[in-house]
C-alpha cells in the first residue's frame, strides 16, 4: 500500500484534468484493505475510490483521500456444459477483459466492447450498450465493507441493479471497495443484435459471432465516439431520462419525431441525445470545453478546460432541455466537487 501526498490525478480522470488529491492510496493486495481503515484515511467520510476515472468530473482539487484499488487476477472458477464462471480483479481493463472472452469464443459482453475504465467500477455503473446490459452476466461482487471492516461478497441480486445504477451508488455508496466481479457467460449463445446498427448489418452479413460483433462494436464506437487519450471525455455525460407512459404521451404528441423506446415497468425512454441536440448544442464550443461534434451526448475538454468548466456547461444544456422539452436530464458522470 502507498500513501502519496498532493498527487496530481490528470492520469486517473479520463477529462484529463490536472487536479490534485490531498493523498492518494494505491492498494494492489486485499490484505491491504484493513490496514487502510487502521490508517485513519476513511476516518473522515472525505475520501473516493477511484479505478480508471472514466466516469468522473472533478470540479476542483480533492482535499480528501483518493483510493486507488488496483486488483489484478483473471481466473477461471468453474465450468458446466454451457456455463464459464471467471473471476476478475477490479483493477483490471474492462476492454481487455472482454476481448480475452471474445477470443475464447464465450458470449455475453461483446456488445460492451471499448468502454473505457476498470473491470471495479462495472457494477457500480451498471454499465450497458447496444442492448445489453452487464447485469445480465454479473454472477457475484466481492469487496471490503468499510463499516463494518470486513470482506462481503454479493449475488446480482443483492447489487440492485438499475439502469446506470446499483447498490453501489445507493445504500453502499462510500462504504463497499469493490475486489473482484465474477462474470457468467455463455459458450454457446443467440447473440444480441436489437441495436439497429448491428441488426442492420447482420441482415446481410455472414453469422453474428461474438468477434464479429465486437468488431463491428468497435467500429461503430469509433465512428461516434473520441478517444479520452486524445480529446478528454467521460462517454455518455448524461442519462436517457425515462417517465411515466402519460408523460411520453404527451412528449411524442408535441413532438412525434421524438426517438423513444419501450422501458421496464411500463415506463418510456427518450434520447437524451437528441434531445440536446434539438437544443442547438451539438457541435456547440465554449473555450476549451465543448459538445462532440459526432456525439451530443459526449461533453470534452478540449485541452485547457477546467472541472468547472466542463460543469457550467453540463448546466446550461440541462436547462435548456427543461424549458423546451419539460425534462430533467440526470448526469451519468459522477461530480464531485
Amino acid at each position: 500500500m502507498k500513501i502519496l501526498k498532493d498527487f496530481s490525478l490528470k492520469d486517473y480522470n479520463s477529462f484529463n484534468l490536472d487536479v490534485k488529491a490531498r493523498f492518494f492510496v494505491k492498494i494492489n493486495s486485499e490484505k491491504d484493505l484493513p490496514k487502510l481503515t487502521e490508517s485513519g484515511h476513511l476516518n473522515t467520510g472525505s475520501f473516493l475510490i477511484v479505478g480508471e476515472g472514466s466516469n468522473i468530473l472533478f470540479r476542483d482539487n480533492f482535499k480528501g483521500t483518493v483510493i486507488h484499488p488496483d486488483f489484478k487476477g483473471i481466473q477461471l472458477i468453474k465450468e458446466t456444459d454451457d456455463l464459464v464462471f471467471i473471476k476478475v480483479g477490479a483493477g483490471e481493463n474492462w476492454d481487455n477483459f472482454v476481448n480475452r472472452t471474445v477470443a475464447r469464443g464465450l458470449h455475453g459482453i461483446e456488445n460492451l466492447s471499448l468502454i473505457p475504465g476498470a473491470v471495479g467500477s462495472v457494477p457500480v455503473q451498471n454499465i450497458g450498450a447496444y442492448g445489453v446490459e452487464v447485469r445480465n452476466v454479473i454472477h457475484k461482487v466481492k469487496g471490503f465493507h468499510i463499516e463494518k471492516e470486513d470482506f462481503s461478497t454479493l449475488t446480482a441480486k443483492d447489487c440492485e441493479f438499475g439502469y446506470r445504477s446499483s447498490i453501489f451508488k445507493k445504500s453502499l455508496k462510500g462504504k463497499f471497495i469493490v475486489c473482484s466481479v465474477i462474470f457468467k457467460l455463455k459458450k454457446h449463445a443467440k447473440p444480441d443484435i436489437s441495436y439497429r446498427g448491428l441488426r442492420e448489418y447482420f441482415q446481410h452479413t455472414e453469422e453474428a459471432t461474438a468477434r464479429k460483433i465486437r468488431d463491428k462494436v468497435i467500429e461503430i464506437r469509433q465512428s461516434k465516439l473520441p478517444d479520452p487519450a486524445i480529446l478528454g471525455n467521460a462517454g455518455s455525460f448524461f442519462k436517457n431520462p425515462v417517465v411515466d407512459q402519460e408523460t411520453a404521451n404527451k412528449l411524442i404528441h408535441k413532438f412525434p419525431e421524438i426517438p423513444h423506446f419501450p422501458d421496464q415497468d411500463n415506463q418510456v425512454k427518450f434520447s437524451a441525445a437528441w434531445l440536446i441536440e434539438q437544443c442547438g448544442w451539438k457541435g456547440k464550443r465554449t473555450g476549451d470545453a465543448g459538445v462532440y461534434s459526432k456525439h451530443a451526448l459526449i461533453l470534452v475538454n478540449y485541452g485547457e478546460a477546467s472541472g468547472r468548466d466542463i460543469y457550467d456547461l453540463s448546466e446550461r444544456i440541462k436547462d435548456s432541455v427543461h424549458k423546451k422539452f419539460e425534462l430533467l436530464l440526470d448526469r451519468e458522470v459522477l461530480v464531485i466537487g
